[in-house]
């Protein structure tokens, strides 16, 4: 396959390069991440100012493969690759965003960076996983990528559909075996998630905060990784709250 690989912890993150070793010798593998750590960056693009672009030796000449720095956020690396360098007699046939240094789980799901890059791929029809290890996780990068390039073409729909697939590698892997478990988003939040401090006569506040789960239930990506298992949660990309629009529509 020709798999394009971006996140958003940086092009030169230990989960990007251990995705390139896993993939590129069965695969064409093709990397534009961004320069610069962008986590918490969602989908957010750059819009009306130029986006740096460097090829990054360091990958190219340890893989022998393309890999592009890009100067923008993790949505802004995949949309530039395919829709200004990718060509139509050499379409991706996959994006693989991660992977990510932390849990991007239930309502974090929102704000994820390494979504948004993902996302881009199934904007533009490409299948699409979102990979994220925990951070405390017994697991390595290297293990989770490793275990990833085996198994992810089974866990791709069978009819050849287009799909958005955010998968998250839990802390430990129960009965140390790979089990895979679909499920819904859980819903997140954080307690006392800012904190204040005063310099020189300026007030900041500072993003932190200690998770607060207000929803794991056992179908949920929250409840399957706490129990052991790679959770994997289907995504879609239409808001639309069609329940109220059903309503609205029957008056």
């Amino acid at each position: 396959m020709r798999i394009l690989l971006s996140n958003d912890d940086g092009v030169k993150a230990a989960g990007l390069e251990a995705l390139v070793q896993a993939l590129h010798q069965e695969h064409e593998v093709i990397v534009a991440a961004p320069m610069q750590q962008q986590s918490g960056m969602s989908n957010a693009l750059t819009i009306g100012k130029p986006i740096e672009v460097a090829r990054d030796k360091a990958l190219e000449e340890k893989y022998g493969i393309e890999a592009w720095a890009v100067g923008g956020t993790p949505a802004d690396s995949a949309k530039l690759y395919i829709e200004a360098f990718m060509t139509e007699d050499k379409p991706v046939d996959l994006v693989i965003s991660g992977i990510n240094h932390g849990a991007n789980l239930a309502t974090d799901i929102i704000y994820s960076g390494t979504v948004g890059a993902a996302m881009e791929g199934y904007f533009h029809d490409i299948p699409a996983f979102a990979l994220s290890l925990d951070a405390d996780s017994r697991l390595t990068y290297q293990e989770a990528a490793e275990i990833f390039a085996r198994d992810f073409r089974k866990l791709m729909p069978e009819e050849g559909r287009c799909f958005l697939f955010n998968m998250n590698f839990p802390l430990f892997l129960k009965d140390d075996v790979p089990q895979y478990v679909f499920g819904r988003q859980g819903k997140r939040d954080y307690l006392n998630a800012f904190t204040k401090e005063e310099r020189d006569g300026r007030v900041f506040y500072t993003m932190a905060g200690e998770i607060y789960d207000r929803d794991k239930g056992n179908a949920t990506d929250i409840y399957a990784t706490e129990q052991g298992y790679i959770s994997i949660t289907p995504l879609v990309t239409d808001l639309t709250d069609y329940m109220e629009l059903d309503k609205r529509l029957e008056k």
